[in-house]
């Protein structure tokens, strides 16, 4: 069984210069964790992720070691604001680990696991051609199992 068999596509794509309103609120009615971030040719160069855009309400190190008693959480929770008006770009993860759409689905998972990774986009020439999640590759074990296939 190979990626291309599992995989979602089309993938839901965000550009680098959308703002992070609109992603906040693709992520939020449709429960994306992440999206992956593609340029004007359709050139994957980036992702951006749910963590990203909360990474910048959460206390620093140095919070931490001064002790979090001076940390005002209600103030961090207001600077939200502030993020949803950047852009992708500000924020994303750029060089972003993908597989190919040919490559065997458990060859594909394990590089998801050995990353830490929920999802990967599945590329070809540098392309987007969809997305793999560990829930895909769950659901298709799963079937393929039942129906006997393996």
């Amino acid at each position: 069984m190979l990626v291309r068999d599992v995989m979602t596509h089309p993938a839901k794509t965000v550009a680098p210069d959308t703002k992070l309103v609109d992603v906040a609120a693709l992520m939020c009615l449709y429960r994306y964790s992440g999206l992956p971030v593609v340029d004007a040719d359709g050139k994957m160069v980036g992702i951006i992720a749910e963590k990203d855009l909360l990474h910048r309400l959460f206390p620093t190190l140095e919070d931490m070691r001064d002790g979090m008693a001076s940390v005002d959480l209600d103030k961090m929770l207001r600077q939200y604001k502030d993020v949803l008006n950047l852009r992708v770009s500000d924020l994303m993860t750029a060089g972003v680990v993908s597989i190919s759409p040919d490559m065997h689905l458990l060859r594909g998972a394990a590089v998801m696991v050995r990353h830490r990774f929920r999802r990967i986009p599945v590329t070809e020439d540098d392309r987007l051609v969809g997305m793999l999640s560990l829930g895909d590759v769950h659901k298709a074990i799963f079937q393929a199992n039942l129906a006997g296939m393996i």
